[in-house]
């Protein structure tokens, strides 16, 4: 059995998933779909001889070539260490590097520069978050409150807390459905709960958190709230006043900058009232053989010479990501997401874990007659890139019953055609194991 998608004019359609194919395709024009693309030099690049689709934008983004220039550009003509050199490159990078905090303070909505943090990742960010806030604070009785649908990131760093403080660790579970129990909350939070730390978009279900609720009921009980940002930043507007949350993590490498950079945000007087869990050079004001004065936020969270490059480099994502605009690409991507949602779901013997709506990003599934790994690895041959594993998130394949699952993730880039490939792939996993 195979795929086959009929080209109708809209108008002369009666099927569902033709018109939202069409619809579709008017995004990717409006968005400029090929400009796109031509942006990105690995997407030119053959995969076992035919052209690659790439769809585990939920493991790492590819990057414009924007993004690769200002890397190649940095390292050939403005290689020099940031914040404590008084020549002419010093300085100038030196004025790169800061001007990328206040355009990432601008993305993310903060109200002023200091509430960002350059940081290795999501996973540095909320382990700074445990160690510097949670850790000094929190007390025997205690509790944090996480989900069931939690990356391992923001996890385990919550797991390490309790154990060393006698915090209790408290979970919402989720539904069969794939989204969190709600009515469970009000039973969980009370004046005991000090944390809450929630994933904004699940790298599994794909699923939507509602975060300025979340976060309004985290207030009312007088905790604070940390989301994890990875899955949301590279797919839609995120402004982290009208979320209300009090830290926000993202990383650089999922929104088509280079690995190794993140970002942490905070509202000021939590990180001013902070104390550091590395420490080193750049981040003192004074410095004797007994003790050290710290300097001020963000810049005693940032020990050691940072990831200059890459610093400099997110500056251009967010550049790229802005050149497009954050509302047009979740429109987009949306579109992307339900026709894979739907066209995927019309194959018999493929389960898909998560709502149907509203989701962001991914579509992780299983079938009844092929293992994921092997999914994966026939996909492979197609040409077509995904992933097939845990996804970091066991506790959500305990909660289905499953060991793993194959996933296709989506950025801006992908195209309708990529998601008909991906269905007759599919296919053809099913005529191999029949």
């Amino acid at each position: 059995m195979s795929l086959h998608i009929k080209k109708e004019v809209p108008s002369l359609s009666k099927d569902p998933l033709q018109r939202r194919r069409w619809h579709l395709e008017s995004l990717a024009r409006k968005i400029g779909i090929e400009s796109i693309r031509a942006q990105f030099p690995i997407l030119e690049i053959i995969v076992r001889g035919k052209p690659l689709v790439y769809l585990d934008n939920a493991a790492t983004s590819q990057k414009p070539k924007n993004v690769i220039d200002t890397i190649a550009r940095y390292y050939q003509r403005e290689n020099a260490n940031v914040h404590r050199g008084i020549h002419f490159l010093s300085e100038k990078v030196t004025e790169k590097y800061e001007e990328v905090r206040s355009k990432v303070a601008r993305f993310l909505g903060a109200k002023v520069d200091c509430e960002i943090v350059f940081t290795r990742g999501t996973t540095d960010s909320i382990n700074l978050i445990a160690q510097s806030y949670a850790y000094p604070r929190l007390k025997p009785g205690d509790e944090i409150l996480i989900t069931q649908m939690e990356h391992h990131s923001n996890l385990i760093p919550w797991q390490v807390v309790s154990q060393r403080t006698g915090a209790n660790l408290k979970v919402v579970p989720i539904t069969d459905e794939g989204i969190l129990d709600l009515t469970q909350i009000e039973q969980v939070l009370s004046e005991r709960t000090k944390i809450v730390s929630v994933v904004h978009v699940s790298n599994v279900l794909g699923t939507i958190n509602p975060i300025s609720e979340l976060s309004k009921k985290a207030h009312e009980v007088g905790a604070v709230i940390v989301v994890d940002g990875a899955q949301s930043t590279p797919h839609m507007p995120i402004n982290v006043q009208e979320l209300d949350c009090d830290f926000f993590a993202c990383s650089g490498h999922k929104m088509y900058a280079p690995t190794g950079i993140g970002v942490l945000y905070g509202k000021a007087p939590l990180l001013e009232s902070m104390e550091p869990y590395q420490t080193g050079g750049s981040m003192i004001l004074h410095v004797s053989l007994e003790k050290a004065e710290y300097a001020h936020t963000p810049q005693k969270f940032e020990a050691g010479t940072p990831n200059i490059e890459g610093v400099i480099a997110l500056g251009s994502a967010v550049d790229f990501l802005q050149s497009i605009g954050m509302h047009e690409i979740y429109h987009y991507e949306s579109a992307l997401v339900q026709y894979a949602y739907e066209i995927l779901s019309q194959i018999p013997g493929v389960h898909i874990l998560g709502p149907k709506k509203p989701r962001a990003g991914v579509v992780s599934f299983t079938m009844d007659c092929a293992h994921p790994h092997d999914i994966g690895q026939i996909l492979d041959e197609e040409g077509i890139a995904i992933r097939a594993g845990h996804h970091c998130a066991q506790p959500i394949m305990e909660r289905y019953g499953i060991s793993s699952t194959a996933r296709a993730s989506f950025a801006v880039y992908n195209t309708v055609d990529e998601i008909d490939q991906l269905a007759e792939a599919i296919y053809k996993v099913q005529e191999i194991f029949k």
